[in-house]
C-alpha cells in the first residue's frame, strides 16, 4: 500500500512552476483540489528557460524532447488534448552522430532506415545486432516502466516480484558498458548507445545496465520538437492549468514553511504574505533547504555539470542536423576527467542542437539558433567535482575552446557569425540554487536509484509535504520530472487510473 498524505488536502500550494510543479498542479486540479503555484521567476519553465533577443529565441534548458505521451496524459487530467495545446513535429533524424575518425551516422526514427545506415557504415552484421538491440530496449523499457519508474516506491521491498527477477536475469544490474559491449563490436555503436549514461550522472563503466532504457526514450521511441521550442512545453502546461482554475503567483519566492505539530499550515512568501494550505508540493532542487526536519540518510553524490552555450548566428550552416552528438577520440578518459579528476574534458564530446533547422519561428531569416552543451565537473569535490575551478575566468576561455572544436569538426563560420549569445557555467547553476552547481541534480548511482532515491513522500519532515523534481524519484530528465509530478500528486489524491 502506497503511503499518502493524511488528513485534509483540499488546498495545495505547489512551490515551483517547472515541469514537475506544473505536472503536479494539473493532476491535483483534475482531482478537484484548490491549487496555487508559487514561482520566483517571471513565468513558467524552471530549468526550461527562454531568452529572446534580436529575433532569436534561445532555449536555455533541455534541448531534447521525448515521450510526448507523458505530457498528453498530464493535460488529460484537466480534459485537455495535447494537439490543442502543443503542436509537435517528429524528427526523422533523431541524432546525427559525428565520430573522431570523420565518419558520421544518422539515427533515424524509422528502424529500417536506421538499420540501413548502420549496415552502410558498420556492416550487415552490426545492422542485425542493431535490430536485436532495439527490440531488447523496447522490452527492457516495458519491463521497467510500471515496476521501477512510473510508481511511488517507499522501500526496496516494493520492488519484490517477478519483474525484478526478470530484470536480474536480463543482466539489468550489471554494467552498462558491458551490456552494450556484448551487443555490438563496432566502437561507434557502443558509444552511441552508452553516452546517455551522462544523463544519469555516471559513466557507462559505473552505470547499471538498466539505464540502457534511456536510449529507448530517444533512439528507440524517437525525438520530437515542440513548435516554438522546448520553452513552449511549460507554457502550454501553465496555460492549461490556469484555464482549469489553478492560481499562479509569479515573481514570488518562498522563504519558509509554517508548521504546527507534524503538519505544514502555511507557505511564507518573500513579500511577507502567508498562504494557508492543507498540503505542499516542493519542487526545488535541494528540498532539505526549505522543508523543516527533512534530512538525507547519506551524503549526496551529484551529477557532472556543464557549460551551455546558446547562440544566435547570422549564418545558414547548411547540412547540419537538428541534434548532433559530436564525439571526440577520447572516451573512458572523458568520464574520468569529469567524475574523478575534476577537470574539463581535454577532448570533448558535445551535444549540439539547432532547433531552427526544424522550426523557423526561432530565428530570423538567414539565421540559426544553437545550443551547445559541454559536460564539465560540478562544484562538489566528494562527487568528483572541483570547487576550485574559477569559472568566472575559465568560462570565456572554455567558450572559445568549444567553438574552435566545433569549427574544426565541420561547423565552419560559426564563431564569426554570432549575433546573440548566452553562456551558463557551474557558477550560473549554483547562483540559481542548484546544488553542486549542476542542472542534472543527483547522480543515478545505485544508492540513489529507485527506492534508494528520495521518495516523493519522505518519512522525515512534515507529514503533508511531498516532493517532486530531479532530486527525487524517479530521477533526472524531462520525462522523469513529468512523472515525478504525477507521483507527487498521487501522494495527495491517492492513485488515479492512467
Amino acid at each position: 500500500m502506497v503511503r499518502t498524505v493524511p488528513g485534509r488536502t483540499d488546498r495545495v500550494v505547489v512551490v515551483g512552476a517547472g515541469l514537475a510543479g506544473l505536472s503536479a498542479a494539473l493532476r491535483l486540479r483534475g482531482a478537484g483540489r484548490e491549487v496555487t503555484v508559487v514561482e520566483r521567476g517571471p513565468g513558467p519553465g524552471g530549468r526550461a528557460g527562454r531568452i529572446e533577443e534580436r529575433g532569436y529565441a534561445l532555449d536555455t534548458g533541455p534541448s531534447v524532447f521525448t515521450a510526448p505521451e507523458l505530457v498528453a496524459d498530464t493535460l488529460a487530467a484537466v480534459g485537455e488534448k495535447l494537439e490543442d495545446r502543443l503542436p509537435l513535429v517528429r524528427l526523422d533524424t533523431t541524432y546525427r552522430a559525428q565520430f573522431a575518425d570523420g565518419s558520421h551516422l544518422d539515427v533515424h526514427a524509422d528502424p529500417d532506415a536506421f538499420a540501413a545506415e548502420v549496415a552502410a557504415l558498420c556492416g550487415p552484421a552490426e545492422a542485425l545486432a542493431l535490430r536485436r538491440y532495439l527490440a531488447d530496449l523496447a522490452e527492457l523499457y516495458r519491463l521497467q516502466l510500471d515496476t521501477f519508474i512510473d510508481r511511488n516506491l517507499d522501500t526496496p521491498l516494493d520492488l519484490l516480484g517477478p519483474e525484478l527477477l526478470t530484470l536480474v536475469r536480463r543482466g539489468g544490474f550489471g554494467r552498462l558498458s558491458r551490456h552494450v559491449g556484448r551487443a555490438f563490436t563496432d566502437d561507434r555503436l557502443r558509444r552511441l548507445f552508452s553516452f546517455q549514461a551522462l544523463y544519469a550522472g555516471v559513466s557507462p563503466q559505473r552505470a547499471i545496465a538498466a539505464y540502457a532504457v534511456i536510449a529507448q526514450l530517444d533512439i528507440g521511441a524517437g525525438v520530437w520538437h515542440p513548435v516554438g521550442g522546448i520553452a513552449a512545453v511549460p507554457r502550454a502546461l501553465a496555460a492549461a492549468a490556469a484555464d482549469a482554475g489553478v492560481a499562479f503567483r509569479y515573481g514570488t519566492g518562498v522563504t519558509g514553511l509554517e508548521t504546527s505539530g507534524r503538519r505544514t499550515t502555511g507557505v511564507l512568501l518573500d513579500d511577507g504574505e502567508r498562504l494557508p494550505t492543507d498540503a505542499v508540493v516542493v519542487t526545488v532542487d535541494a528540498p532539505e533547504r526549505l522543508v523543516p526536519g527533512l534530512t538525507r540518510r547519506r551524503r549526496p553524490v551529484y551529477s557532472p555539470s556543464c557549460v551551455a552555450l546558446h547562440v544566435g548566428v547570422r549564418a545558414e550552416l547548411p547540412g547540419q542536423a537538428h541534434h548532433t552528438i559530436s564525439f571526440g577520440a577520447s572516451w573512458a578518459e572523458v568520464f574520468r576527467e569529469l567524475t574523478r579528476d575534476g577537470r574539463p574534458m581535454t577532448d570533448p564530446s558535445l551535444l549540439v542542437s539547432m532547433p531552427s533547422r526544424t522550426d523557423r519561428s526561432l530565428a530570423p531569416d538567414g539565421g540559426q539558433v544553437l545550443s551547445i552543451v559541454a559536460p564539465t565537473p560540478n562544484l562538489d569535490r566528494r562527487s568528483g567535482g572541483n570547487p576550485d575551478l574559477d569559472w568566472a575566468e575559465l568560462g570565456p576561455r572554455y567558450r572559445d575552446e568549444v567553438l574552435a572544436v566545433l569549427e574544426a569538426r565541420g561547423w565552419t563560420g560559426l564563431s564569426g557569425a554570432i549575433e546573440v549569445e548566452h553562456v551558463d557555467t557551474p557558477l550560473t547553476w549554483a547562483a540559481q540554487g542548484m546544488a553542486a552547481g549542476t542542472p542534472f541534480a543527483l547522480a543515478h548511482t545505485f544508492g540513489q536509484t529507485g527506492p534508494f532515491r528520495m521518495p516523493t513522500l519522505p518519512r522525515r519532515g512534515p507529514e503533508n509535504v511531498v516532493l517532486a523534481g530531479s532530486s527525487v524519484q524517479p530521477g533526472v530528465g524531462v520525462p522523469m520530472v513529468v512523472i515525478s509530478g504525477r507521483l507527487a500528486a498521487e501522494r495527495i489524491t491517492g492513485p488515479v487510473p492512467r
